[in-house]
């Protein structure tokens, strides 16, 4: 069984005015192996989004089904599911979602308080984490104190230390410069050769480059996928931005 299964996935929303209904998933079939580092590309408003938001289980889809390692998350209860979330995903945002008010090491330590876990408990959790992404010297800092891509070093640990299942990261070196996104691309590239399942959403054919398979999204469905194999990055870097440009002309024609 595969590690998460997305099967006939839809998603229809009503316009605020009007009640026009808008399709932005319509049949969306795949799965994710336990280990994989799976991209998601699209054009803006080809559902990819969407898609994140219900594998994240912040919105519900209309039909089909989300299994995460055996468990449907549509049938979970509502009052269950921020500890699903909690327990089970890790999450890396394009901006960081970092409180200001907290240290870094708190803003790490965030979701383990949630669940109760001791300070000594944390504490332990978090130094070998801390030292394999390089940010054990800024824990006490805040984060205004840092640069954009030890903030993201710090959301990556936040989404570590619960060992979730899979980490799900929307468009993660999209507020980072050059250099801050390969530094951000080799540490999710070692978290992942460790056994990290990875789902990443990207518009950036240089960090899609980075995974081992590319789905790409078009008008709400799986349009097609591409597996790296024995693949460098450049070569998977032009199969990718290959296969971008005929899914936008074949939008054009």
């Amino acid at each position: 069984m595969s590690l998460l299964e997305v099967n006939n996935l839809k998603k229809v929303y009503k316009t605020r005015f009007g009640g026009q209904e808008v399709e932005a998933l319509r049949d969306v079939n795949f799965a994710v192996e336990e280990g994989e580092y799976v991209a998601i590309m699209g054009e803006s408003g080809s559902g990819k989004t969407t898609l994140l938001n219900i594998l994240a289980a912040l919105d519900k889809a209309t039909a089909g089904r989300v299994v995460l390692q055996g468990m449907e998350l549509s049938g979970l209860a509502e009052k269950k599911i921020a500890n699903f979330r909690r327990d089970n995903l890790g999450f890396v945002f394009q901006e960081f979602n970092l409180l200001d008010t907290f240290s870094i090491e708190d803003n790490i330590f965030l979701p383990l308080v949630l669940s109760g876990k001791k300070y000594s408990q944390m504490s332990e959790k978090l130094k070998p984490i801390a030292a394999r992404l390089g940010i054990s010297e800024i824990l006490k800092k805040y984060p205004y104190e840092v640069s954009g891509g030890q903030k993201q070093r710090a959301a990556v640990a936040r989404a570590l230390i619960t060992d979730p299942k899979i980490i799900l990261a929307d468009e993660p070196t999209g507020a980072l410069d050059s250099k801050a996104s390969d530094e951000l691309l080799r540490l999710f590239g070692e978290v992942n050769e460790l056994g990290q399942t990875i789902l990443m959403v990207t518009h950036s054919a240089k960090a899609a480059s980075c995974a081992g398979r590319v789905l790409f999204i078009k008008d709400g469905e799986v349009f097609h996928q591409i597996y790296r194999g024995d693949s460098t990055n450049q070569s998977f870097y032009q199969k990718i931005t290959e296969t971008l440009t005929l899914l936008t002309q074949g939008g054009n024609q």
